[in-house]
């Protein structure tokens, strides 16, 4: 049989150590709408021998987007799809939500096998039946193929990498909530130190364990958010750091930021390669998915062990996703701005500024909420004194993100 009872022993066993997010299921209150999670049969050969909910908003229309929902140890889709803030989101800018949940015949502590080399690897075990769950959505609900974006916690956050590198072609961005870099670990034992302390790879060495993951694929590769709160003692923090290691290899851009910002909850934002990759370290917080209880536009979750009360990270990937009516990568139409003097290209001017001021400074224009340089019309991030960007003029009114 695929499962190996010795090794589910043991993880039963050293539960304490290896439980990558712990959290009761959460009652979800009444909604105001007739929609809920309801679970579904019959979407696969489902080789994984995983559970799938599914949650459609009323009134979603014909391709819509989909978020697949993925869940750390020892919870459920029902207490993280209630938990995480993705309803609220789902409800006002109507896409699909897709919940796999583990079965504690796979898994004692019903973590997500992302250590298990049968369960990561692209045509097979768990990987495939998520996958399977994705185009069931497609085919059942029409929700749109090119859309479709994955998020998980700790176990699930390992689980959330695996289908971004072995299924660049179904996602088109997913976030890694305290999780692990893809492959860090191939079976138990080395499971422990990729929690922790972590494992030291060099970028391509993780890069190519994600390109090896589809051999010869060629095609466009997902953007990537990462998350890490900055006192998690069980995911160690340097996992995101080789995260971002990871995948900003794989987009081929460089391991140095673009721009940063400081966003509330003692939040630091990292944007790499023209927001193709994003690091997020929320100061003090330790292991769990960051929420933000309140009504406010950014605000999301329920606060409950494991979902910690400290910035709405849902809010920030459904946004970066571009789920809020702007699309994945919306391309605006420049507004006119004042032309700089033009500098000579041997000796190019770099200037590195907020956002608003670049706007206000004529080097870019703004959005949407957002800032887009002069002429490459590239996105900087949001339009506000607190993103950073530096730019570079390569010719009249012609700015680049980097120098």
């Amino acid at each position: 049989m695929r499962r190996n009872p010795s090794l589910l022993a043991r993880l039963a066993g050293a539960a304490a150590g290896l439980v990558l997010a712990a959290t009761a299921a959460v009652a979800v209150a009444t909604p105001a709408q007739a929609a809920s999670l309801q679970q579904v049969t019959g979407f696969g050969s489902n080789p994984g021998n995983l559970a799938m909910y599914a949650y459609r908003p009323d009134n979603l229309p014909a391709g819509a987007p989909a978020v697949v929902l993925l869940h750390g140890c020892t919870q459920n889709a029902t207490g993280y799809f209630g938990n995480s803030g993705w309803r609220k989101y789902a409800d006002q800018w109507k896409f699909a939500l897709i919940v796999p949940e583990q079965k504690s015949a796979n898994n004692s502590n019903t973590c997500f096998n992302w250590f298990e080399t049968g369960d990561t690897a692209r045509g097979q075990g768990e990987a495939l039946s998520i996958k399977q769950m994705v185009d069931h959505a497609k085919n059942n609900y029409g929700t749109d193929a090119g859309r479709v974006y994955v998020s998980g916690l700790s176990a699930g956050g390992g689980m959330s990498a695996v289908m971004l590198a072995t299924y660049p072609d179904v996602f088109a961005g997913g976030s890694v909530i305290a999780g692990i870099p893809y492959r860090c670990a191939t079976g138990l034992t080395n499971a422990f130190s990729c929690m922790s302390p972590g494992v030291n790879k060099t970028p391509a060495q993780w890069g190519d364990l994600v390109r090896n993951a589809y051999s010869g694929y060629s095609g466009p590769r997902p953007k990537v958010a990462v998350w890490h709160g900055t006192s998690d003692y069980t995911v160690a923090v340097a996992n995101a750091t080789e995260s971002r290691d990871q995948w900003t290899n794989v987009l081929g851009v460089s391991q140095t930021p673009t721009s940063t910002a400081q966003l509330p909850a003692g939040t630091s934002l990292e944007v790499y390669g023209n927001e193709k990759v994003r690091v997020y370290r929320v100061s003090g917080m330790g292991h769990g998915t960051p929420v933000d209880p309140g009504s406010a536009a950014d605000q999301c979750g329920t606060a409950a062990a494991y979902f910690l009360d400290t910035i709405c990270s849902t809010y920030h990937d459904a946004v970066f996703f571009g789920l809020n009516g702007g699309g994945p990568n919306p391309t605006p139409t420049p507004t006119a701005s004042p032309s700089p003097t033009p500098t000579p290209t041997t000796s190019p001017t770099c200037v590195t500024a907020s956002n608003y001021a670049h706007v206000t400074a004529g080097r870019a224009y703004q959005s949407g909420g957002y800032a887009y340089a002069n002429g490459s019309n590239q996105r900087m991030g949001l339009y506000n004194t607190f993103y950073t960007t530096t730019l570079k003029q390569t010719g009249p009114n012609y700015w680049v993100i980097g120098c």
